[in-house]
């Protein structure tokens, strides 16, 4: 990693709901900003592309069996998701390789052919700053409502990769109380860490700096605004959903936090905004003096950990 300061980002926007190729627009909009001030990794949070199923927790009816509405929505989002390789990956490995940047994107992605119909997967994609694909992790559990559109994941992507700017690792939301994901990650030497979530509320917070202070690193956590007009309009909306259309959802919270669990930037919350911080890689080795759960508070003797990371 290198050892002078860093500046990093997170672009706290608002894709275009469902639709691929405006929501890539603006990932493109998001880059070349986070580009004009400095920044050298910048994530975009869970599921960014198209967008974050809110509509699973604010909708009602949609886990009826055979609703016609559901199947709807959820047939657009399947056309509008990102197939690994494909053309929307493409457009982001340009992306990343015009303005020389690690770039970390949630995704929908669909996979086609015959190993796959209909299922879809909550996906993080790491691009390093030569534009190529390094890492593809997959939600390992879908979390609660979220298992009616997303299939489980595996630990093919369970990692930290290398990148110009150190070890760039990640997970999403819930996986951040998973105790054998985390120290799967904190194992692969990871030095900065993109935390997706939906939305950073208070306990996403908790997760994202006990995650900073136990793996000695730094964590981005990406959080998305959606707004309730940007919902599916196949689906009938609670009433004081529809006659706010401009009330969030999501709601951002987006923060950068350092190795000893201390908050460098945010949270920002209700607005859409490119939170971009400088970060010191110095202070990685400060802390580790004190707690390194992969070396020294390991116990190796005591404990035993293994990885299945085979690919279905």
């Amino acid at each position: 990693m290198s050892s002078s300061l860093l500046t990093v980002g997170i672009a706290q926007v608002a894709p275009v709901f469902s639709d691929l190729s405006a929501s890539l627009d603006r990932a493109h909009d998001a880059v070349a900003e986070a580009a004009q001030q400095g920044v050298s990794l910048l994530s975009l949070g869970e599921t960014w592309l198209p967008g974050y199923p809110a509509w699973l927790d604010h909708c009602p009816d949609v886990a009826r069996w055979d609703h016609a509405p559901t199947k709807e929505v959820f047939a657009r989002l399947r056309n509008n998701s990102v197939t690994v390789p494909g053309p929307a990956v493409e457009r982001l490995s340009v992306m990343a390789r015009d303005h020389s940047m690690v770039l970390v994107v949630g995704v929908n992605e669909r996979v086609d052919g015959a190993r796959g119909h209909g299922t879809l997967y909550n996906s993080l994609l790491t691009f390093d700053a030569a534009g190529e694909l390094v890492n593809h992790h997959r939600k390992l559990v879908p979390t609660y409502t979220e298992r009616l559109v997303w299939g489980p994941g595996d630990a093919t992507g369970l990692q930290s990769v290398d990148t110009n700017v150190g070890r760039v690792g990640g997970l999403i939301c819930w996986e951040h109380w998973m105790p054998m994901a985390r120290q799967a990650m904190h194992d692969s030497g990871e030095q900065i860490h993109v935390a997706a979530w939906p939305t950073v509320h208070e306990m996403h917070q908790v997760a994202s700096r006990h995650y900073a202070f136990e793996g000695r690193c730094f964590v981005l956590a990406s959080g998305a605004v959606l707004r309730a007009g940007d919902l599916p309009d196949e689906l009938e909306l609670p009433a004081e959903l529809r006659e706010a259309p401009d009330t969030l959802v999501l709601r951002g919270g987006s923060a950068v936090y350092g190795p000893r669990g201390n908050a460098i930037a945010g949270p920002v919350f209700d607005e859409e905004t490119l939170l971009v911080a400088e970060i010191d890689p110095s202070e990685i080795d400060r802390e580790s003096m004190t707690l390194d759960v992969s070396g020294h508070y390991s116990r190796p003797d005591v404990f035993s950990f293994d990885v299945k990371r085979q690919r279905p």
